[in-house]
């Protein structure tokens, strides 16, 4: 997080506080807007071929381009992003949130100009704020259509298998774009997977050695190979006479050979 740190001490001065709430007020009037005239959202969207030939205003109105046109979805969209960027906002302060965002910005530009004829998408602004707050806040509770209860950290599960997917059968230009939306989530959380990944696979080692463990048994007569695990009636014994003092069962442990050079 050093660089992280560098850039917020940088950034300090540029940064927009209630940058969530003008998101959701620009998404609201876009969305408003486009009820009368659907043109609207056309000359918002970020088509880099028309911001070279002057359309300057593309690399800023796409932010807010609103996601999807049902009334419902939109207001219910609105209110979950709201709830979900006011916390991040909270949880890492004002300028840190502004660096999240752009960093998710700078990323979809930038890859939206390796492809000029496409139509770069703002899914960076709800798509990688949804992930960070599922990463921070996992056992937060939805409910699906007011009714069912969802942890959030599930719903996230499904985004990520989503985002993968597009990943392993996309073009070359929608996995450049998957990869420019979750950049600033890879970007904040990127080492703190690797350190739970290996946590994980570190307890999942400790847990099989336990269990392995457990599984052995604790006396195993070295003549006929019986041990408490395969019959807890047994009693078992030590014969102090053989090198080693190994272990017999109540049957061996008078009638056996005694190991080494011992006299008897």
């Amino acid at each position: 997080m050093r660089l992280l740190d560098r850039l917020e001490r940088k950034f300090r001065p540029f940064a927009v506080p209630n940058l969530t709430l003008i998101i959701v007020m620009g998404q609201s009037l876009a969305y408003i807007l486009s009820q009368s005239d659907p043109r609207i959202i056309d000359q918002m969207n970020l088509l880099p071929r028309l911001v070279l030939k002057g359309e300057i205003w593309r690399l800023g109105s796409f932010c807010f381009v609103p996601p999807g046109t049902n009334p419902l979805f939109f207001i219910f969209a609105m209110l979950i992003f709201h709830m979900m960027g006011s916390a991040l906002e909270r949880t890492w302060g004002l300028v840190r949130y502004n660096l999240f965002l752009l960093s998710g910005y700078i990323a979809t530009v930038a890859v939206a100009f390796i492809y000029l004829d496409h139509v770069a998408t703002n899914v960076f602004v709800g798509t990688s704020v949804f992930l960070a707050f599922a990463w921070l806040y996992p056992d937060y509770v939805f409910y699906i259509m007011f009714v069912l209860p969802v942890k959030v950290r599930w719903l996230a599960l499904l985004t990520w298998i989503g985002l993968i997917y597009a990943l392993l059968v996309g073009d070359m230009s929608t996995r450049l774009f998957v990869l420019a939306g979750i950049a600033n989530f890879l970007l904040f959380f990127g080492d703190e997977v690797v350190m739970r990944m290996r946590s994980r696979k570190h307890r999942i080692r400790n847990k099989a050695r336990t269990v392995i463990e457990a599984r052995k048994s604790k006396h195993q007569c070295v003549v006929c190979g019986a041990s408490d695990k395969s019959d807890p009636t047994l009693e078992f014994r030590y014969c102090s006479k053989c090198d080693g003092a190994p272990c017999y069962c109540e049957t061996h442990i008078h009638d056996h050979e005694h190991i080494g050079n011992v006299e008897v």
